[in-house]
Parts: structure tokens; sequence; C-alpha cells
């Protein structure tokens, strides 16, 4: 399916991204490119072939999972408009 302008500027929109009407045919080429190749990765034939996070086989270290604050609660909370008790304060957002 080929995007059109109006899907172009669709995208745009909903991405915050302002763009003129003379951007937008060079952006919907852009684009059906590159759902093109996304398209012609799908048709690669993967069967058998292992996964992998590595192109060198390593071993990564492992540490215990233990859940820690870092002590830094003053130092984060510094960086805040607004703190109190040890949390941040935000203005309200629902009316």
């Amino acid at each position: 399916m080929p995007v059109d302008s109006a899907t172009v500027r669709r995208i745009a929109h909903l991405a915050r991204i302002a763009i003129t009407d003379a951007e937008a045919p060079a952006l919907g080429g852009e684009l059906n490119a590159i759902l093109a190749f996304v398209e012609a990765l799908g048709a690669v034939d993967v069967e058998g072939v292992e996964a992998m996070t590595s192109v060198i086989p390593i071993k990564l270290p492992m540490r215990e999972d233990v859940v820690a604050d870092g002590d830094i609660e003053p130092q984060i909370l510094a960086n805040a408009p607004l703190s109190e008790d040890g949390f941040f304060l935000v203005p309200k957002v629902i009316e």
C-alpha cells in the first residue's frame, strides 16, 4: 500500500513534525522506500538460523539482582523545582 500525501501529513501531525505541502511528496517517497525495505526483510528465509545477541560468542558476567536506591535521593531531588518529604511536587493535571 503506497503512502499518499494525506497519510504523510497525518503521520507528521502525529509525530508533531511541521511539514509543508511541498515536502509531503518527498517524504511520501521516503516512507514508501522504508516500507518496501521492511517488506523485503519479511521475505528473507530465516528457517534454521539460530538467533544471536553478538557477532562473537561471549558470556556476559552476571551480577546479583538486588534492588538499590543508589543513595542519591538528595542529589536527584535537588534537580526538582519543588519537592516535599522526599517526593517531587508536580502541578495537578486532571481537572
